[in-house]
């Protein structure tokens, strides 16, 4: 059977998108079929500087305009959230930047089939390691570390090659109303919002799989 496509719109530095891709990858494990994941580009606060001065809380309360007491709460909860599907966040080692860069660079390592890894690997500098995934020649050192060649990457990346894809993924995510990640489109037809749990995914997929098998390919006995 042809896999499964999700497409997955997201970003480095959203906490949810990185519980939802652990609860996304368990749901697949319970379906038990064949999926197909791409990413897509998702900036929730593009206008956000490549090196922040200040904390992850700091950052937060002035975006969201919050008292920084709330926001710190709000934090302990995702934390516990992520330690729930096994991640360890770290935000006081967090570093706050711009993750337009970071998503050039998932179109590049998607260009030598190896996304998925580079995705996981800059969520897990990110929110884990403390790395810092806006400035161009650390990226080219996580693309390194993943197999790609880092000269290439950097080049990649310096010259904005992959800047209109980028910029492709967030005008689809406009045309299909998506204004919050991380958001999932299941065959380009059945689209589910947020961190769901496991086993939501798991029956979306049976689902799917289920209507495949209701089509009579033309030309078949009915």
């Amino acid at each position: 059977m042809t896999p499964i496509k999700v497409d997955i719109w997201s970003d480095i530095a959203c906490p949810w998108c990185y519980i939802g891709k652990r609860k996304f990858e368990a749901g697949v494990a319970a379906y038990g079929g064949e999926v197909e994941v791409e990413y897509h580009s998702f900036e929730l606060s593009p206008d956000t500087p490549v090196d922040f001065d200040g904390s992850a809380a700091d950052f937060l309360s002035g975006y969201k305009g919050l008292p920084l007491a709330q926001v710190e709460q709000m934090i302990e909860r995702v934390v516990t959230i992520a330690r729930s599907v096994g991640l360890d966040y770290d935000y006081d080692a967090l570093r706050q930047t711009n993750t337009v860069k970071a998503h050039e660079l998932l179109h590049f390592a998607k260009t030598h089939g190896k996304q998925l890894e580079m995705k996981g690997r800059l969520l897990r500098a990110y929110f884990i390691e403390g790395g810092h995934v806006g400035r161009v020649e650390d990226l080219a050192d996580l693309a390194a570390e993943i197999g790609l060649d880092r000269a290439e990457a950097l080049a990649a990346l310096t010259e904005e090659r992959h800047l209109a894809d980028v910029r492709e993924d967030q005008k689809t995510a406009r045309d299909l109303g998506i204004n919050g990640v991380p958001f999932f489109v299941f065959e380009g037809r059945f689209g589910v919002s947020g961190a769901q749990e496991a086993a939501t995914f798991a029956n979306v997929l049976q689902q799917v799989a289920a209507q495949r098998d209701e089509v009579v390919p033309a030309g078949a006995d009915a």
